[in-house]
């Protein structure tokens, strides 16, 4: 068994948004040191100035750098078939994983944490990060947050925790696998073909039968959480599972659709019925007595059409200051800013003062009914853009009067003359209703700019 560890610095800390600046791999047999990989990286982005107070690294530093896609195959060739090592492994794996994902690698390995190794190893510390571990055990770090500098000291701890107790290395790597608690028909070799990306799984009895279908962000994450507690239901399910399959969707908007349509076609024996949860807050629109058109969320009433409706009032809200920001609203018209005089947004020039009488109903009202007539058409037939599973891809959602009725993958590089070529290229699935429910639970979150309205 080889490892290799890993130390990267970075711009921020959100693997989706922040970018690599420099990797160092080290590969260790369990014994010694094998090889190096060490690289600064070009992030394609502004480098902010307490990242370069903490790293040293500058713009000037990474002119003539590569990007993360020109070392990505010649990185995921050092680091493929070894144990990812790294201290607090987590952040180094993810943002590694996310940036091969983008360059169209899929990386999965098994992991081990310095952090949780030490604390089990050398306890009773009061810190266990990576300065004052090896300040603890007398270990010099050369170059303190510049990525081979962290990695040669992290290299020194791991080979001091690996000669000092390899059983905990051994039964670290089982347990973090998922092999101490694997169902008795699914191998280990099985769980680790379970893909970690987003969409639907389904769990096979003895004879091929579909028992469960599922949804995650990560499949194999969410397979290992079935089996993590031991209900009567779970257990029931842990023993006749005998197979897993999956469809991958790149998005939990289409997960969340493909999930209800396949629990009503196959009515897996250990799937709950699907509830859906109220809507229970509207938008409302009314005119004022100076001719203004209002908005206000509030609760659904039996004596009024909302323009749209909610699960929670949450949700309302952040559409509807989405939706002033898009079409140049104001706050106080739409129930956002409660004040008497005029809202705070045209003190600093983003209203144009319909709340103060300084633009008149009319030219107000015109922005106000563009809005309105958007939601109006989301009634019609739309198509909503999604994330694919793979960077070059888009996913194209459709749904006729709120209805779920196709999706399709398609390539973003392919050229498309309007929404109705779009269409013709899509999958269509069956009617059902409940479907819609979803979609309104995923309004709030979807920007004006993913809705192709078809006509």
């Amino acid at each position: 068994m080889q490892y290799v560890i890993v130390d990267i610095e970075t711009t921020g800390g959100n693997p989706t948004q922040g970018g690599i600046t420099e990797i160092a791999a080290i590969l260790h047999d369990g014994d010694q040191v094998l090889d190096r990989f060490h690289s600064l990286i070009d992030p394609q982005r502004m480098i902010p100035n307490f990242i370069t107070g903490l790293t040293g690294i500058d713009s000037n530093m990474l002119e003539g750098a590569p990007t993360f896609s020109e070392v990505a195959e010649e990185l995921h060739d050092f680091l493929r078939g070894n144990v990812f090592v790294a201290h607090n492994v987590n952040f180094d794996y993810s943002f590694i994983r996310e940036a091969l994902k983008l360059a169209g690698i899929e990386y999965n390995a098994p992991k081990l944490c310095t952090v949780r190794l030490s604390r089990k190893v050398f306890p009773g510390f009061r810190s266990y990060s990576l300065g004052r571990i090896c300040e603890h055990l007398s270990i010099s770090i050369k170059e303190r947050h510049r990525a081979m500098g962290d990695a040669e000291a992290t290299v020194e701890l791991f080979d001091r925790i690996i000669k000092s107790s390899p059983d905990v290395i051994f039964q670290t790597l089982k347990k973090s696998s998922g092999e101490s608690f694997l169902p008795p028909h699914i191998s280990k070799e099985r769980f680790l073909e379970i893909p970690e990306g987003t969409g639907i799984y389904y769990f096979h009895g003895k004879n091929g039968q579909v028992i469960y279908v599922g949804k995650a962000n990560d499949i194999r994450s969410r397979f290992k959480g079935h089996f993590s507690s031991s209900s009567k239901d779970k257990m029931r399910l842990y023993n006749e599972i005998h197979d897993i399959s999956w469809e991958l969707t790149g998005n939990e908007f289409l997960a969340f659709l493909l999930e209800s349509l396949e629990i009503k076609r196959l009515w897996p024996k250990f799937n709950k019925a699907l509830k859906y949860n109220s809507l229970n807050w509207g938008l409302y629109q009314y005119e004022d007595g100076q001719g203004y058109l209002r908005f206000q969320v509030g609760k659904n009433s039996a004596n009024l059409k909302p323009l749209l409706e909610f699960e929670f009032h949450s949700e309302g809200w952040k559409y509807l200051m989405d939706q002033v920001e898009v079409y140049q609203l104001c706050p106080k018209l739409s129930g956002l800013h409660k004040t008497v005089g005029a809202c705070y947004d045209f003190q600093i020039h983003k209203c144009k003062g319909a709340c103060c009488n300084h633009e008149s109903p009319e030219d107000y009202n015109q922005r106000v009914l563009q809005f309105m007539d958007s939601i109006v058409e989301q009634d019609g037939a739309v198509m909503i853009k999604q994330m694919g599973i793979y960077p070059n891809e888009t996913a194209f959602l459709y749904f006729e009067k709120g209805v779920f009725a196709a999706y399709g993958f398609l390539n973003k590089e392919d050229a498309f003359t309007d929404e109705t070529e779009i269409l013709q290229n899509l999958k269509k699935v069956k009617h059902l209703p409940e479907t819609k429910y979803i979609l309104r639970s995923f309004l709030p979150k979807i920007s004006l700019n993913q809705i192709l309205v078809v006509k």
